[in-house]
């Protein structure tokens, strides 16, 4: 999705502020996904849009604002396939958020389950492989649950596949585990 010279600029000024977040932006300037905002944070933050924001137009940024889309589409998706078969990630867990994302200082948790021994289960998605960065945000996750809700919590990370660092690391937490997706797609007669 293609968004026009008017919404960049918004998107741009919008980030430099720098109080909202990527969803809270994407709804004030209309028409494009928070998934597009993340991606301009990011060429934003590495200082692309410096020397007169050359990078605006061209087209090394549309590609990375629709595979921005793209991820952001996957993770949702994956989100709701996970929430229709939680059994499938783990016999007898119990989802908690009501069937939304829990909004914590540390962020959004994908989803938030109790296991059979009531233990809170702070489940985090990455549509393709999961880098450094997303153990560290599982981590923080589970730390605010636990401080909120004062009771034990373990987390569960779920990729396409793992950075090497990241296997090395949850190998160190005992509270996390790293679980692996795999998808078959069947079509059907319409």
């Amino acid at each position: 999705m293609a968004i026009t010279e008017e919404q960049r600029a918004q998107i741009i000024a919008l980030l430099r502020e720098g109080v909202l977040r990527n969803a809270e932006i994407a709804v004030k300037v209309g028409g494009v996904s928070p998934g597009t905002v993340s991606a301009m944070r990011s060429h934003l933050t590495m200082g692309s849009y410096d020397q007169q924001a050359a990078a605006m137009a061209s087209d090394a940024l549309e590609q990375v604002i629709e595979a921005e889309e793209v991820t952001f589409g996957l993770e949702r998706d994956l989100q709701a396939a996970l929430r229709a078969n939680i059994e499938q990630l783990e016999p007898d867990l119990v989802i908690l958020d009501g069937g939304k994302e829990r909004t914590t200082e540390a962020g959004r948790v994908d989803i938030m389950a109790r296991d059979p021994d009531g233990v809170i289960v702070v489940i985090e998605l990455k549509a393709g492989a999961a880098a450094p960065d997303a153990l560290t945000q599982l981590l923080a996750y589970m730390g605010v649950i636990e401080q909120e809700e004062s009771t034990p919590v373990r987390g569960i990370l779920v990729a396409g596949g793992f950075h090497q660092r990241v296997v090395y690391a949850a190998l160190a937490v005992p509270n996390v585990s790293l679980r692996r997706y795999r998808f078959k797609f069947t079509f059907e007669r319409a």
